[in-house]
């Protein structure tokens, strides 16, 4: 099932499939390593709601819900 990053579960992988930012929204995911086929992991969420917590190419980054509003995830199960 595809989602946008904020709707996927906390401690949950997924591929990214389609980043709907653009101009240079879209440029600056890019350069920090978010791009289609990428598998990131949602980490945790601040105990405000806001931002989150993602792991992806080795590092953590942090997003406000807005910007993972704006990356659609299939969900990975590695461990089916």
């Amino acid at each position: 099932m595809i989602v946008s990053l904020d709707k996927l579960k906390q401690n949950s992988e997924g591929r990214v499939v389609k980043i709907n930012a653009s101009g240079a929204i879209r440029r600056r995911f890019f350069d920090m390593g978010i791009t289609p086929g990428v598998i990131l992991e949602f980490r945790k969420v601040a105990p405000l709601g806001d931002p989150i917590q993602i792991k992806l190419r080795g590092y953590e980054l942090s997003l406000t819900k807005k910007e993972a509003k704006e990356i659609f995830v299939e969900e990975v199960n590695y461990h089916d």
